[in-house]
């Protein structure tokens, strides 16, 4: 029988630059956020490498903590939710159907996690598992307005049960993912998780993406084409052209250290080359 899971509240804390626990306000929510977002990475390297990726809060809790790794929504968001939890933060998850790139009305699998929270009565979304494009702020769900987070603006709209989150980009409004509020168990994130990490048409498999946001900029890693986005500017993008290159804004630019396989290296420099 495994041993029951306890959150390194402490250590996790101090990742996120507190040296006590911050009370359950929607002032704090917006600073755990923000920091959350800017600290640990969104990256894909684990099925770049093909290798199965782990949801149970154990695994993210060492991936995250001790690895010096980032991930992804069901690794993300999981864990930020036990954070909230162990705050003392009224949170569930609630899993997303995502439509970026695509029309509106698709109907993809629930590839997404995020977290409903609710403050005195008044509901909001928290997202620190979205890519190049995660909110940085929590936005109020029973509004339709544009709603400011430390980056873009963002909205949501609501349709016979079904809400999409929208992002302003170069001056229009487009769709990142559409959720309701179905109750989720454990076993949703698992079956989610398995097809982003092991299914042929995932855009995740085989595939090196990394995001990390900081003051005023967002910056994105696609195989070897890394971005520097800054608010109200041109995006300033460059081509890494070696394998060496890549390990070094892994490490300096995302802040993550890249696992130790022995096909690191090949799979990256595949990559790069787009073969």
């Amino acid at each position: 029988m495994s041993e029951p899971f306890m959150l390194d509240l402490q250590r996790y804390l101090e990742r996120l630059g507190y040296a006590s626990a911050p009370a359950a306000t929607l002032d704090n929510l917006r600073e755990l956020q923000r920091r959350h977002t800017a600290e640990f990475a969104f990256e894909t390297l684990s099925t770049m490498l093909r290798v199965p990726v782990e949801v149970e809060p154990a695994a993210i809790q060492d991936k995250l903590l001790h690895q010096g790794r980032g991930g992804y929504c069901f690794e993300l968001n999981r864990l930020f939710l036990l954070l909230l939890q162990a705050l003392g933060f009224d949170a569930r998850g609630l899993t997303g159907r995502v439509v970026m790139g695509g029309p509106e009305d698709a109907l993809p699998a629930r590839t997404h996690m995020l977290v409903l929270v609710t403050l005195e009565g008044v509901r909001y979304i928290t997202d620190v598992g979205f890519g190049g494009m995660v909110p940085t702020g929590p936005l109020l769900l029973d509004s339709e307005a544009e709603q400011a987070t430390p980056h873009e603006a963002y909205r949501l709209s609501y349709v016979d049960g079904t809400y999409t989150l929208r992002a302003r980009v170069a001056d229009s409004w487009r769709a990142m993912y559409v959720f309701d509020l179905q109750a989720v168990a454990d076993i949703d994130y698992v079956v989610g998780n398995w097809y982003v990490c092991t299914h042929p048409d995932s855009p995740f498999l085989g595939q090196m993406i990394a995001a990390r946001t900081g003051p005023g900029l967002r910056k994105t890693l696609n195989n070897g084409s890394f971005a520097i986005h800054r608010l109200g500017q041109a995006s300033e993008r460059v081509q890494l052209d070696s394998v060496d290159e890549v390990l070094r804004v892994l490490r300096d630019e995302f802040g993550i250290r890249p696992p130790e396989h022995p096909e690191l290296r090949q799979i990256i420099g595949g990559l790069i080359a787009g073969v």
